[in-house]
């Protein structure tokens, strides 16, 4: 228990079963409903949030803001509020959007990723606005609604304004560690091109771009990369090839096919290093089958790797309090996905990314919470506030 109280799990999971009952999948639904129900809940909290749109106009966070009584830094609780998309509903044994109660988990998509982290610190939020006289500086809650897009267009709107942050506690699940690092990425489409003739043609050597881009697949996966190697960051660089295209109809060879690119970064592989392994495949492809014209890569993004010194002061608040709510020590560790923490990182913001709910099924089917293990991020949370705000 906090020194805010115990957790109010009803009211969390209650809070959290509604936002379950409104979907919000990442680029299939409005995000407008879902942030309407978390703004409306946050008025009845005694909170007074704001919407944020982006350029286009469109909403993509919700944030409200709890001043203390004294000048300080600006803290950031921060969850998603969009998810992923549902996937095949035949693989789900209930509703995905049935917000249900069960065998003491709650079921649904982004009932784990990461609905009851909203609730949660919704609710976080309302406590601490009881405790001003005691807080030195600024919480904001912040629910981004435009993560699962992978555009992550709600924190990047919050941080355009320009404001100080001294650090940001995202609030995914999983609790044997506290994230405090995470891969970075280096992301790319690339298109590799042919020549087109009639696929019924005689007396040619095809040029055939989707047989080009079979055999790059094959050197990509099998290029090699460096094993873990730092103690301090135990995982290794990955590459994946996340989709593919090209071609249309049966009688026509193709004269360009295409794949999108993921390679997974870390302090001893980083950008530079992924994209010279990429071209380095993809000259030795355009060699091996000449074409009219070279294969064409173009970056999508890149985030880099990072990992917080544990003796740095967010890390250190959210392992007290994740020591608090378990009841015996834990770790400092690095996760495998990305996330915005990795962009903040790249401003020069540090930022926990992960301390929650135990759970099973993020991004799959039958995606659930264990209400048992809500308290556990609560208490998490609620000291570190605390600790970094007295």
């Amino acid at each position: 228990m906090t020194a805010l109280g115990a957790a109010p799990v009803e009211a969390i999971v209650d809070f959290a079963a509604r936002l379950i009952r409104t979907p919000s999948q990442g680029g299939v639904d409005s995000p407008r409903a879902v942030l309407e129900l978390a703004a409306r809940e946050l008025g009845a909290l005694g909170l007074r949030p704001a919407l944020l749109a982006n350029d286009e106009g469109q909403p993509v966070a919700l944030a409200a803001e709890v001043a203390g009584a004294r000048a300080g830094p600006t803290w950031v609780l921060d969850a998603c509020i969009d998810t992923a998309p549902v996937g095949d509903r035949a693989a789900w044994s209930i509703d995905p959007f049935a917000g249900l109660v069960r065998d003491g988990w709650l079921w649904g998509r982004g009932a784990a990723d990461s609905k009851i982290g909203v609730a949660t610190m919704a609710l976080l939020g309302a406590a601490m606005a009881k405790q001003r006289d005691r807080l030195a500086g600024t919480l904001v809650v912040l629910f981004d609604a435009d993560e699962h897009t992978g555009r992550f267009g709600g924190i990047k709107r919050f941080m355009r304004d320009g404001r100080s942050i001294a650090g940001v506690m995202i609030g995914y699940p999983e609790n044997d560690a506290v994230f405090i690092g995470a891969r970075g990425f280096w992301r790319a489409e690339i298109e590799a091109y042919g020549r087109a003739e009639h696929s019924g043609a005689t007396g040619t050597t095809p040029c055939n771009a989707a047989v080009k881009l079979a055999a790059l697949i094959g050197r990509l996966a099998g290029a090699p990369l460096p094993a873990a190697s730092d103690p301090g960051f135990p995982l290794p660089p990955k590459l994946t090839v996340t989709a593919i295209g090209g071609g249309e109809g049966f009688s026509v060879v193709p004269d360009a096919a295409r794949l999108k690119l993921d390679v997974r970064l870390t302090p001893a592989f980083g950008k530079r290093e992924a994209e010279s392994l990429v071209r380095a495949q993809v000259e030795a492809i355009d060699a091996a089958h000449p074409a009219p014209r070279p294969s064409r890569i173009s970056l999508v993004d890149s985030w880099g790797p990072y990992r917080l010194d544990d003796g740095e002061p967010l890390a250190r608040a959210v392992l007290a309090g994740a020591r608090t709510a378990k009841g015996v020590p834990v770790s400092g560790d690095v996760c495998g996905p990305s996330n915005i923490a990795n962009f903040l990182a790249d401003l020069g913001v540090p930022a926990t990314c992960g301390f929650g709910v135990t759970c099973h099924g993020v991004h799959g089917a039958d995606e659930r919470a264990e209400i048992a293990t809500v308290p556990l991020a609560w208490t998490a949370y609620g000291e570190a506030v605390l600790a970094l705000m007295r």
